[in-house]
Order: structure tokens, then sequence, then C-alpha cells
């Protein structure tokens, strides 16, 4: 697999789209902070690792609304392997106009772009979600 975290979206997604109450993965630190920020930001349940025979799983816990809606109606990878998106702090992008979210690796940690405009870093953009 050359792109853990596309991986990690794509079965997100797939798992929304279900309508599934989870999905596991292979674990992470960044797939770990990605998880902890959906969490904060009200896009998942829960998330949880654990160990297996000797690997570690990410078990992510989707949410939905109270009819059934998906809180996740698209998630989408912008910075690849084969062609790395760096924005500064000014460049960073809003998504949907404010109301999604995008994560942002920067050098003091993986964040929101929101969180990251704040506190004045650029990085590179990891994904969209809304």
């Amino acid at each position: 697999m050359t792109d853990p975290v596309a991986d990690m979206l794509t079965r997100i997604r797939n798992a929304t789209m279900g309508k599934h109450q989870k999905v596991d993965m292979p674990a992470s630190r960044l797939k770990v902070e990605i998880a902890r920020i959906l969490k904060d930001e009200g896009y998942i349940a829960n998330f949880k690792t654990n160990e297996e025979q000797g690997r570690n799983f990410l078990t992510v816990f989707l949410k939905y609304g109270p009819r059934g809606e998906r809180v996740i109606t698209n998630i989408e990878r912008v910075s690849r392997p084969g062609c790395r998106v760096y924005v500064s702090k000014s460049e960073i992008p809003r998504v949907l106009g404010g109301l999604g979210i995008n994560i942002v690796t920067t050098s003091h940690g993986v964040m929101t772009g929101q969180q990251a405009r704040k506190q004045g870093f650029g990085g590179e953009v990891l994904c969209n979600i809304y």
C-alpha cells in the first residue's frame, strides 16, 4: 500500500455509504491523529486502538443523524504521494465556505485548517471533509 491515509479515508467513505456502525483498519500515529480530529469536530462517534496478534488496529465508530443520514457526506484526499500540496498560513483553503474542515499536517502536529490559520502555521493539506 503506497498511501495509508487514502486507504483510511476510502474505508471511512465506503463504510458510511454502506451505513456500517464501525470500520477497522491498520493503525498508525497519523491515522490516530486524523481520527482524533474527526471525533473532536463531531464527524465520528468515537475511535479506539487495539492490538491483535502483534499488529495494531484502529476502529472508527461512525456517526449518523437521527433519521439515519450520514454526518460525513464527502471525504477526499488532497495531497497525494505523487503530488504533495503545501500551503502557507494565508493560503489554507476554506471548505464549503467554512461548513467543512480540512486536516493539515504542520511542524507543530496535525490540526484542522482553521486551527492552523489561527495559530499561524502552514503545512501539507491532507484531506477535506464535509
